[in-house]
């Protein structure tokens, strides 16, 4: 029987039983102030105690510390950031060129920072491989493997279906692109292990504390108000709860299944031997990993926007995105059909209207925030955190020089509207895909630059 919700699967996997830490009790005062106990959060605490043992800072989190997106991810350290593109039709091609090494030299920064700490977050660097599985996808995959390199990532192999195939055994696949610029983890893990470490360092985390509203020097709960010259907003895909926040970044949701762990004769016939990251070239894409205790874990959109930017609650998912997942996966690698799906969940990640991640800090105000990593944010939030911190700091680097810094954009339209958009929005992708898989048509279908344009992706 599968698990549906229960927060996810890696919330389940990890037999480290931590006791919670105490909520906010009364009013109190400090230096910074953090909402979310997330990636970006725990990282900016990181950073900034590291560079000003001084600082009293406090971290305020809803739930625990990994109960958000954190916690719930594809486990993807790579070096994918959204609106790349856009960044450099803004501000120019050397400064979007500038960014992307940014965060090639972020997954190295994550894993080296777990190391020092002593963070065992299964990370195995194994790269990223990305399939196409129709002659539309091809035509997709060489013109991104070409758009990348261009972006300075020449390290970067494309691959044909033969030696697809030798990496993976995918079904259909007839062609990849390779990236030694991604690893594999095990999320929850290295969010527990962050909050652990920054706790260490004299960090004061409050859990079960959601904050209600954030104003210039104060971040209000309802069991006292925490004041600050910094307030730091790091509540990706939850931002919509937050007063005056529900039209900032659309909480878009993406789910996940697990298989149960698989015997070496099931890995020796796919040989998936250096648990490489797997994406694909598809408009509705998926997203997986050999987790380290032997099991494939896939995710994608599945219902992707609950009307009213609502969440969901502790992750349960819908039964036909399950089995809309385990399709997918069986469709990948046919010889698992009837395989066992232990588990499957969902959570939601922060969508700008621009489709661009930002950080951003008013110094006027002293309010800071980070995110709408669009589902790139394991690494992001790194790098997100240590701009942040020069922000803070008052500092001028090569990390505050970076074209996302202080981006702003528009706010999402009102409901029904946002609502009806997304719908509208992934319907389309996903007839796409099902044209171009039944066409066989070498370029891409009609409907999916119409959405892209619509959708400002494109």
């Amino acid at each position: 029987m599968t698990i549906n919700g229960g927060i996810s699967f890696w919330y389940a996997s990890d037999d480290r039983t931590d006791p919670p830490r105490a909520p906010l009790t009364t009013d109190t005062t400090a230096d910074v102030v953090i909402v979310g106990g997330g990636y970006t959060g725990l990282w900016t605490a990181y950073y900034l105690k590291r560079a000003a043992p001084g600082l009293r800072i406090t971290l305020l989190e809803q739930k625990f510390c990994g109960y958000g997106a954190s916690g719930r991810n594809g486990g993807w350290l790579y070096n994918g950031i959204a609106g790349r593109d856009r960044y450099a039709a803004l501000h120019g091609h050397p400064a979007a060129r500038r960014l992307q090494q940014a965060m090639n030299e972020t997954v190295t920064e994550v894993i080296d920072v777990a190391a020092k700490e002593g963070i065992d977050a299964d990370i195995h660097r194994g790269g990223v491989l990305e399939v196409a599985r129709t002659p539309a996808q091809l035509g997709r995959l060489r013109a991104f493997h070409a758009h990348e390199a261009a972006f300075g990532e020449t390290d970067r192999e494309l691959l044909d279906a033969a030696a697809t195939r030798a990496r993976i055994d995918i079904a259909d696949a007839v062609g990849s692109s390779w990236s030694p610029h991604g690893a594999r983890i095990h999320p929850l893990k290295l969010a527990k292990g962050l909050a652990a470490a920054v706790e260490a360092l004299g960090v004061v985390i409050h859990e079960s504390t959601p904050v209600t509203e954030i104003a210039p020097g104060r971040a209000v709960t309802p069991y006292g108000t925490v004041r600050a010259p910094h307030v730091l907003r790091c509540t990706e895909g939850f931002t919509a709860a937050l007063k005056g926040q529900k039209r900032s970044w659309l909480p878009m949701n993406s789910s996940m299944i697990v298989t149960a762990p698989l015997p070496p004769s099931v890995w020796d016939r796919l040989g998936w031997s250096d648990s490489t990251l797997l994406g694909d070239m598809a408009h509705a894409y998926m997203y997986a990993q050999r987790t380290a205790d032997d099991r494939i874990a896939i995710g994608g959109r599945g219902v992707p926007y609950r009307f009213g930017s609502r969440t969901d609650s502790d992750g349960r998912t819908q039964p036909a995105t399950v089995a809309s997942l385990t399709a997918l996966l069986t469709a990948f690698f046919p010889q698992l059909t009837g395989t066992e799906i232990t588990h499957a969940w969902s959570g939601v990640l922060g969508v700008p209207r621009d489709w661009c991640a930002t950080v951003t800090l008013d110094r006027a105000s002293g309010l800071g925030w980070a995110g709408g990593y669009v589902g790139s944010g394991v690494a992001t939030s790194n790098l997100a955190a240590r701009t942040l911190r020069d922000l803070v700091l008052g500092e001028s680097t090569e990390l505050t020089a970076l074209p996302w810094v202080n981006h702003r954009v528009r706010r999402w339209e009102p409901e029904p509207l946002r609502w009806l958009g997304v719908q509208a929005l992934y319907a389309a992708y996903r007839e796409a895909d099902r044209r171009e898989s039944a066409t066989h048509r070498p370029t891409t279908t009609p409907l999916a630059r119409l959405a892209d344009r619509i959708s400002g992706r494109g």
